[in-house]
């Protein structure tokens, strides 16, 4: 089944990659669409990629200290 394309825009941005890559403007289309789909099939969701990470590098445990305008000041050295 044929694919038209209607946006002057995006058959322009098919032509320069087909251009650069020295491919027609099908293979051109196969390849980045190929790609978007393998890219998107490897990424973890955020939510999942922040929980293996808080794994590893879990919060420090409470200290009690409050941490307000003195508090910082003196992390700071101001008086």
């Amino acid at each position: 089944m044929p694919l038209y394309i209607r946006d002057d825009a995006t058959a322009e941005l098919v032509a320069q990659l087909a251009k650069a890559r020295g491919l027609t403007k099908q293979d051109a289309v196969k390849l980045a669409v190929t790609a978007e789909l393998a890219r998107g099939q490897n990424e973890k969701p955020l939510r999942e990629r922040i929980r293996a990470w808080r794994e590893i590098h879990p919060f420090p445990p409470p200290t009690g200290l409050k941490a307000d305008k003195g508090f910082f000041d003196d992390l700071s050295g101001e008086p």
